[in-house]
Order: C-alpha cells, then sequence, then structure tokens
C-alpha cells in the first residue's frame, strides 16, 4: 500500500461545510422532508447515486389512502393493524391514516398525476385491504411522485444537493452527545459537514439478500451508521419477501405490482393450478408475508425446475392491463415475455425492511439531533408486516411534520478546518472485501431468508462474525473508522475513493446482516416477515418489540399492548413492561 499526505491550508470550495439541516437520502421520504423544511434554513441534501435512483422511484403499486366516500380512516387503520400482526403503534397508525388526506392533497397540489376515473381520483386493491383504496399512476407510482419532487426540489434556493456522497459516520458533540453533523465521502474528499440536525432517509437494505427487488444503492447505511453511532433500533428480523418478483435468468427481480392480483390475476403453478387458496382463504390477496410462504411452501413440495410459479394476467381484459400496467408489459418484454399470451415466471425477494431506528410521530430518534424518516426508520406503523402501499404514505406523511421543526439556523463560530492531501491505494485488500460482498448475499437468503431456524441462523452468525472480524482488521478499514472529526481529507485519485466506498457498503452490510441474523435468532417464535420452521406459531408471549442498542437485545411491549396491559394491570408502566437481554 502507498500512502504519503500533507498539509494543505485551503478549504475546499465544492461544497459548504456547515448547513442548519442535513438530509441523507433522495428518496419520497429524503426529497419531501427538504421541501417540507421551513425555507430560511440551509439544506443539504446528500445522495449516494443520483437523484431518482432510490427505492420509492421504483415503487409500482401506488400509496393507500380511505379518500373515498365509502371509505374510512377507521377501516384503514383496522387493515394496517391487521396486517403488522400485533406489533402496530396504535398511535402512529392513527397519525398515519388521519393524515393520509392531506398528504394526497399536497402531493396533487405539486402535479402529481393519478389516475382518474373521469373526474374522481382512480383506486385499485391490493391485499390485506378492505377497500380499493390505493391510489396510483399507470404502474410507476413511485416515479410519478419521485419525479414532481425532484423538480420541486431542484428549484428551491435554500437546498443544495450533493451527490454523489455516500454518508460514513455520525458526528457526535462529546460532551452532550447530540448528533451535530456527518462524515461523507464526496468528489474525492471525506469532510465533515456540520448541522444542527440530520435527516437520515437512506431506504432499506434489500442488498444484503441475494434475491432483491430493492436497487443496488439500499446497502442499510442510515441503519447501520445509527447503530454504531449509539441509536436504538428495533424489530430488524422483520423483512419483507414480495412474493412476485420476475424470475428469469439474467434478468433484474423486478417487482411485479401487488396491483396485478390486486386487478384480478391468479397465481398458478407450471401445471397452471391455481394454488394460494389451499393456504390462505384470501388466496392471492392474503397478506404479502402469507403469500410468499405459501409460493415457498408449494415450491417445496412440486420443487419445479426452474425455481418459480406464474402470475397468469388472463383474468384481466387486455385494455384494462394495457391502461394499468404499461411498464410492467414493457419490461416483461425486454426479458421474451408477451403478457397478454402469456404467465409471468416470478417468485419471492426481499422488498421491505419492517425494522429501523426507533423514532417518535416527529421522526426524532433516541439521539438528540438525529431524525430518521421512511424505511430507514420504525415508527411502528408497520408492526411484523407493512400493509401494502403504506410505505409512500409513511414517507409522505411523517416527512410533513418536519414542517414544524424548530431550531435556531446555524451560526459559524470556528474557522474551516485545514485540508490534509493523502495518496492512498488499498488494491491489495479489495479482492478480500469483494468476495464478502459476494457471498454475503447468498448467505442470507439462505440463512435469514423466507424460512429460518436456529442451526442455520447460527452458522450465518458465526461466518458473519468471522467477516466482520477479518473486514475490521483491514487497513481500509481502520482508516475509514479512525477519521479524525472536523479534518477534511483531499484524496489523490478516484481509485481510492471508490476502494473507501465498497469498502464503507460492505462495512455496512456485514453489520446489518448481523443484526437481522441476531435479531431472528433472538425471536423464537414466527410473525408476520420473521418465520421460524422450528417455531412456526405466533407467540403470545412475543407481542413484543426488538430492540438494539449497541450489543445489547432487549424486549419491549407496543404501545398498543402495554395500554392493554395497563387496563387489567394497574400501575404497570413503559419501564416496568421492559426486559433486557445481552448476548
Amino acid at each position: 500500500m502507498k500512502s504519503e499526505h500533507r498539509l494543505v491550508t485551503k478549504q475546499p470550495s465544492n461544497h459548504p461545510s456547515q448547513f442548519d439541516i442535513l438530509v441523507v437520502g433522495s428518496g419520497a421520504a429524503g426529497l419531501y422532508a427538504a421541501l417540507c423544511l421551513p425555507t430560511h434554513l440551509q439544506v443539504g441534501l446528500i445522495t449516494k447515486g443520483n437523484l431518482k435512483t432510490g427505492s420509492s422511484s421504483w415503487a409500482q403499486g401506488g400509496i393507500a389512502a380511505a379518500i373515498d366516500p365509502s371509505d374510512a380512516p377507521e377501516l384503514h387503520f383496522a387493515d394496517t393493524l391487521k396486517a403488522g400482526a400485533g406489533l402496530c403503534e396504535p398511535e402512529a397508525v392513527k397519525f398515519l391514516v388521519e393524515n393520509a388526506s392531506a398528504a394526497i392533497k399536497s402531493l396533487l397540489e405539486m402535479g402529481v398525476a393519478f389516475d382518474r376515473q373521469g373526474e374522481k381520483l382512480a383506486m385499485t386493491l391490493e391485499a390485506a385491504h378492505s377497500r380499493p383504496r390505493v391510489l396510483h399512476s399507470a404502474d410507476t407510482t413511485g416515479r410519478a411522485i419521485i419525479d414532481t419532487l425532484t423538480e420541486q426540489v431542484l428549484h428551491r434556493p435554500n437546498i443544495q444537493v450533493i451527490s454523489p456522497a455516500l454518508a460514513w459516520s455520525l458526528w457526535l458533540n462529546d460532551s452532550t452527545g447530540h448528533c451535530q453533523g456527518i462524515s461523507v465521502l464526496y468528489q474525492e474528499q471525506i469532510s465533515w459537514l456540520r448541522a444542527s440536525a440530520v435527516i437520515l432517509a437512506t431506504g432499506g437494505s434489500g442488498q444484503v439478500f441475494s434475491q432483491t427487488t430493492n436497487p443496488t444503492v439500499s446497502t442499510g447505511d442510515g441503519v447501520a451508521l445509527a447503530w454504531r453511532g449509539g441509536a436504538v433500533v428495533r424489530d430488524l428480523e422483520f423483512v419483507q419477501f414480495h412474493p412476485t418478483a420476475l424470475t428469469k435468468p439474467g434478468a433484474p427481480r423486478f417487482l411485479i405490482s401487488e396491483a396485478v392480483r390486486g386487478e384480478g390475476a391468479h397465481l398458478v403453478d407450471s401445471q397452471g393450478k391455481r394454488f394460494a387458496f389451499n393456504y390462505h382463504s384470501d388466496g392471492e390477496l392474503a397478506p404479502r408475508d402469507v403469500v410468499s410462504r405459501a409460493i415457498f411452501r408449494h415450491l417445496e413440495q412440486t420443487a419445479p425446475e426452474p425455481y418459480c410459479v406464474y402470475l397468469d394476467l388472463h383474468p384481466i381484459p387486455p385494455e384494462q392491463i394495457s391502461h394499468r400496467f404499461p411498464n410492467i408489459i414493457k419490461v416483461c418484454q425486454q426479458w421474451g415475455i408477451d403478457v397478454f399470451s402469456e404467465p409471468i415466471p416470478v417468485a419471492p425477494a426481499a422488498h421491505y425492511w419492517m425494522g429501523g431506528i426507533v423514532t417518535d410521530v416527529h421522526s426524532e430518534t433516541s439521539i438528540k439531533g438525529l431524525y430518521a424518516i421512511g424505511e430507514t426508520s420504525s415508527t411502528g406503523v408497520h408492526g411484523a408486516n407493512r400493509l401494502a402501499s403504506n410505505s409512500l404514505l409513511e414517507c409522505i406523511v411523517f416527512a410533513a411534520e418536519f414542517s414544524r421543526l424548530e431550531i435556531e439556523p446555524n451560526v459559524i463560530t470556528e474557522k474551516p478546518a485545514a485540508v490534509i492531501t493523502e495518496s492512498r491505494d488499498w488494491a491489495a485488500e479489495m479482492e478480500v472485501i469483494s468476495s464478502m460482498r459476494q457471498d454475503l448475499p447468498q448467505l442470507m437468503w439462505h440463512s435469514a431468508g423466507i424460512c429460518r431456524s436456529q442451526a442455520a441462523l447460527e452458522d450465518a452468525i458465526a461466518q458473519v462474525s468471522d467477516w466482520r472480524f477479518e473486514l475490521a482488521a483491514l487497513e481500509v478499514t481502520q482508516y475509514l473508522l479512525n477519521l479524525t472529526p472536523n479534518q477534511t481529507v483531499q484524496l489523490t485519485s478516484a481509485q481510492a475513493q471508490q476502494q473507501l466506498r465498497i469498502c464503507a457498503e460492505t462495512l455496512n452490510l456485514l453489520d446489518i446482516a448481523y443484526l437481522i441474523l441476531k435479531s431472528a435468532a433472538w425471536r423464537t417464535e414466527s410473525r408476520g416477515g420473521h418465520y421460524r420452521s422450528d417455531y412456526p406459531q405466533t407467540s403470545p408471549d412475543w407481542q413484543v418489540h426488538t430492540l438494539v442498542q449497541g450489543e445489547s437485545w432487549s424486549k419491549s411491549l407496543n404501545r398498543g399492548q402495554l395500554l392493554s396491559d395497563a387496563s387489567c394491570t394497574p400501575g404497570v408502566t413503559a419501564q416496568s413492561a421492559v426486559t433486557k437481554y445481552s448476548r
């Protein structure tokens, strides 16, 4: 490894070192949060890829809201709690559904073009909803929302986009413990950006699994850096596996929207037989975890080649298919599938992470000055299994609260940091890191995928622990872990920046894998997106959240259960309802 450095007295000129607010992530949550922040605040919007590369723009189905006269927020509330399998926070769900109408109104005013039937907004039915309440824009709803929000962001003079940039670590105040900024890797620099508040909106962690509908940027960065910084995270074992991802050799695991089944498509096996009703009375429209397990079990019994089932669109009129699913038609055509004459080969894939950084309804985490929103957060609205099309709604409803954020604008009180220029090359270590990055997703798919067991989880924990230890010992990792706050490093090559980014993402993925595996081994029951073959039943003793802080695992009753218990047992408090555990 070659290394040299020298001190430079000038400050980098490509971006300020100080903002009032930093937003990390440019999906629906991050973009809308940036737009909702008071316009007198200077906002830095940090995005790892280019704008529009996150999961939100891939969302096809739509956004749920009980705004039709035949519907009601109370029904949406009940459906969400039922899907959440006993772990939703009722207060958070109530906040979500009661603010859904305002969220839709805001998006319409911004110019989002939802489909209509005449003058009325069109609604479709999706799995586990008791009413058609999913608004959509053809089958590219996420893209329609992201395009609109992006255009608004680019016209806001108080928002500066920093892209492509990787947020690496929290910058915590040594005296108070408050978050005062983050470190970022950007334009061949490692910089420390100061802010009065940081909002994490980095999405999920689908890339920890070999089969996922998530984009390549979904490496769990926000949860990983928050956990390393000491924030409380929750329910990390609960991963939603979408039942119907395109499954064809060479093709990406492209999501075939829930709305396709909502419009009437059937799931059939290689013999053309419908099988979903053998596993649940709602058939194809059962909750996502149920349908995914039904496919998994059916394939175990029939073991066809290729390892997939099929989505048959014949029950839907052709003109309706053309109107509702033009993007699905286009993508399938690219892979030689004519949806009008043949079924689509599908299988489950990791899609959404119910767990995340614990937040309240104002999106504040356990670290003062640090906020989390969207899939990165654990607001309590999804419980053990997210109700379809509640994710985009959660992004908008909770981001709207940032319009009320009260902070003092930053005042520059210290001189800009000097810059250290360094020549680095860790090429010799990249092969080791690349090998881990390649092997981890397969390990996680087989050990912590749709069906889990203690033996498989323990084997995977041992392997991931070895990888984490091995990775931590590398010089490139030590370099990242020992960065000095408020010291800017100017790298002399794009290659060094790429090596640091690969290392950082691999560290994040290994930390996320470790947290998911240990949380899944800790929860000895099956519930929602977490299924254990050795503990196949749901246990009332486990109607609790899994809390993790550092290396400590704890149980905490969800608020609804706590209120129920308190009504029967005078004197029960939140403090007495927490059981701590370390392993």
